[in-house]
């Protein structure tokens, strides 16, 4: 049962955090966080992020960034990342981890995700619409495994 789940990226302000909204959003039952590989710790979401998450009725209010550490990784029944030399970096922090870590694009035939950071309007808007696809995959799947 995947009662407990972190989203993670690099800097932990465009991706993890849109994410870990989108999934609240989908799964209000369940505990989502984010966390960044290399956070900008204390940081709030980017501008750009957020302002499109705004457009689409999701708040990235409140967000502050953190880093991921093997203790928070024991913390979380699954873990979501947005490319796969994430889940590598993850197993090197925390080898046992591996079995709970997968792609936050998983169900989307392993889409990878790509960072927006410091790019276009309009690659923000494009990375939004691959988290929002991939947060109703994981709804959808994580409702039916909870019968």
């Amino acid at each position: 049962m995947f009662n407990k789940i972190l989203v993670v990226c690099v800097g932990n302000i465009c991706r993890s955090p849109t994410g870990e909204r989108l999934l609240k959003n989908y799964l209000p039952s369940l505990h989502v966080d984010s966390a960044g590989l290399g956070a900008l710790v204390g940081k709030g979401a980017d501008d750009s992020a957020a302002s499109v998450a705004a457009i689409h009725n999701i708040s990235l209010d409140g967000h502050c960034a953190r880093q991921i550490s093997g203790k928070m990784c024991r913390e979380y029944d699954l873990i979501l990342t947005m490319e796969k030399r994430h889940i590598a970096r993850l197993c090197e922090i925390a080898p046992e981890m591996r079995g709970k870590v997968m792609l936050f694009g998983h169900w989307d035939d392993e889409r990878e995700i790509p960072d927006p950071y410091r790019k276009s309007r309009d690659a923000f808007e494009a990375v939004y619409h691959l988290l929002d696809q991939s947060a109703r995959q994981w709804a959808q799947a994580l409702k039916v495994q909870q019968g």
